[in-house]
C-alpha cells in the first residue's frame, strides 16, 4: 500500500468538497506584473489548503496555467518539461481538431481561456455559506488592491444543487473512482468494485500509474522534481441547454393529439445519458427509475459485458457508457476493465445559475456545468475520452454518431438504442450543451507552491 504526502498535496486533489461546502467561485487571473504576482502569491500561499487538512469554513486552491507559469518566472526550457497538450493550451488548433470545439464551440466564440481573453491562474475558493463566500471574495479584492501583480478577469459562481442535480435534472458526480493510498478503498470497494480503485499516478505526478509507470515531472532549474505531487486540471465552462433537451424529448415523445408522456420523456433521457434523475443505471434497471438513492450506492458496481453487451439496457453510445466503457470496451471483460482504468479522470465539476422553474419555457438566463477534471496525463485521460470515445463516430462499431448529449454534432445527429428484433434510432439531435470557455491548469504541490513565491531573481 502506497503512502501519500497528503501535506505536499492540494486538498482539491483528493477532495470535492462538495459535503460541508456547497458554496464556491472559481476566479481567473491575468498576471500584470511579475515580480509583485509573487508577493501576492505568497500571501495567498497562507490560505492554500492541503489534503491533510480538515477544514469546516472555506478552502483556496490554486492552479496556473502554461503562460501564468511563463509570466510568473519560469523559463523557456523549464515549460519544455511539460507535457505538449499543457504547453499548447486548450484553444489551439491542434487542440481544438483533437477536441472537436468546432461550430458554435470554437475557441474564438469563448468568453474566457482563448488568445483574446486569455487566462494565467485559476484561483478556487469554496466556503460553507454564501455570507463566507462573500466575505473571502472582499478579502481577495483587498489583497490585490494592496499588493498587484494580477487582475480579476472574472469571478465564476459555482455551487452545488440541494439534491445534488445538475440542471438536465440529473445526479451529479456519480461513479467516481477510489484513489489507492487515500484510505478509501476498503471503505469503497464492496459499493463499487468496478475497477474504482485506481492507482494514484493516474492523478498525482510522481507516482505509478495504472501501466506501472510514472509520467514524467515537470522540472524547474532550481526544482528537478517540481512536478511531485501536483496534477493537471482541465476546465471548461459549459452551458447547458435545458429547455432544448427537454423539449426534443417531448417532441419525440408525446402521444397522439400531442398529450405529453413524462414516464417516455424521462425514459428516452435516461437511455441517453444511461443512468435515470435519480443515479441509478438503466441497465440494472431498465424499466423505470427506482428513485432510491440505495440503488444508486449499492449498484454502482454493475457492469455490461455480462448483463447488457448488446446494450438492450444501456445503449453503447449513451453518455455514461461512452465516457466509462467499464468492461465493455473489448471482448474480454478483464482486458476492458484494465484499459479503461488507464483512462480515468477524477471529476470535480459544479453548476451554475439558476435552476429553471418550467424545463418547456425558455427564460432566456444562462446556467450550466463547470467541468473540472484532474488527471496526470492530459493526453491520454482526458483527452483521450474526448476524441476517441464522446466525439468517436464509430465508437463500439456505431455509424457516425457521436455523444447525444455532448458530442461534436455536424452532420452526426442521430442516436440509436439498441432493441431485439431492430434498434430505435432518433433524428435530429441539436447541440444541447456550448462550451463558453476553458484551459488547461498545473496544480502544483504545495513544495512547488512555496517554490514559486519566492522572490524573483532577474537573470
Amino acid at each position: 500500500m502506497i503512502k501519500l504526502n497528503t501535506s505536499d498535496i492540494q486538498g482539491f486533489v483528493l477532495s470535492s468538497y462538495s459535503e460541508n461546502m456547497p458554496c464556491a467561485n472559481y476566479v481567473l487571473l491575468k498576471i500584470t506584473d511579475a515580480v509583485k504576482v509573487r508577493q501576492w502569491l505568497n500571501l495567498i500561499a497562507e490560505e492554500i489548503t492541503t489534503s491533510a487538512q480538515r477544514k469546516n469554513d472555506h478552502c483556496y486552491n490554486i492552479a496556473f496555467t502554461a503562460s501564468g507559469l511563463l509570466k510568473i518566472g519560469l523559463s523557456e526550457s523549464d515549460l519544455l518539461t511539460f507535457p505538449i497538450a499543457f504547453q499548447e493550451g486548450m484553444a489551439t488548433p491542434t487542440r481544438q481538431q483533437i477536441l472537436g470545439d468546432q461550430g458554435n464551440n470554437e475557441p474564438v466564440n469563448w468568453l474566457w481561456g482563448n488568445p483574446q481573453n486569455p487566462v494565467n491562474i485559476l484561483l478556487l475558493i469554496f466556503a460553507k455559506d454564501e455570507e463566507e463566500l462573500r466575505r473571502c471574495l472582499s478579502a481577495l479584492d483587498e489583497i490585490i488592491n494592496v499588493v498587484g501583480g494580477v487582475a480579476i478577469i472574472d469571478k465564476l459562481a459555482a455551487g452545488r444543487q440541494p439534491d445534488n442535480h445538475e440542471h438536465f435534472g440529473f445526479l451529479d458526480g456519480v461513479g467516481q473512482p477510489v484513489i489507492e493510498g487515500t484510505g478509501q478503498e476498503v471503505k469503497q470497494l464492496g459499493r463499487t468494485g468496478h475497477a474504482t480503485v485506481v492507482k494514484a499516478g493516474e492523478f498525482i505526478l510522481g507516482h505509478k500509474n495504472e501501466m506501472n509507470t510514472i509520467d514524467p515531472l515537470p522540472q524547474t532549474k532550481d526544482m528537478p522534481d517540481f512536478g511531485r505531487n501536483g496534477t493537471y486540471l482541465v476546465f471548461r465552462q459549459l452551458e447547458q441547454h435545458v429547455h432544448t433537451f427537454w423539449n426534443y424529448l417531448k417532441d419525440l415523445t408525446d402521444s397522439v393529439g400531442g398529450v405529453t408522456n413524462l414516464k417516455e420523456q424521462e425514459k428516452l433521457a435516461a437511455k441517453m445519458i444511461g443512468r435515470w434523475k435519480s443515479g441509478a443505471p438503466i441497465t440494472s434497471y431498465p424499466d423505470a427509475d427506482p428513485g432510491e438513492p440505495s440503488a444508486v450506492i449499492e449498484d454502482n458496481n454493475f457492469n455490461y459485458a455480462s448483463s447488457d453487451l448488446a446494450g438492450f439496457g444501456c445503449p453503447v453510445g449513451s453518455h455514461i457508457r461512452r465516457a466509462n466503457p467499464r468492461d465493455s470496451l473489448f471482448d474480454d471483460p478483464a482486458a476492458s476493465l484494465n484499459t479503461v482504468k488507464r483512462h480515468r479522470i477524477m471529476r470535480r465539476g459544479r453548476s451554475y445559475g439558476d435552476r429553471t422553474v418550467d424545463v418547456y419555457q425558455d427564460d432566456k438566463k444562462e446556467r450550466g456545468l463547470h467541468f473540472i477534471c484532474l488527471n496526470s496525463n492530459i493526453e491520454r485521460q482526458f483527452e483521450f475520452i474526448q476524441q476517441s470515445w464522446i466525439n468517436n463516430q464509430n465508437f463500439s462499431a456505431l455509424d457516425h454518431e457521436t455523444d447525444p448529449l455532448i458530442g461534436h454534432r455536424g452532420t452526426n445527429n442521430l442516436y440509436s438504442m439498441q432493441g431485439c428484433p431492430v434498434r430505435k434510432r432518433i433524428h435530429g439531435l441539436h447541440e444541447f450543451v456550448t462550451i463558453k470557455g476553458g484551459a488547461y491548469f498545473f496544480m502544483p504541490g504545495m513544495a512547488a507552491l512555496m517554490q514559486l513565491c519566492k522572490p524573483l531573481v532577474k537573470k
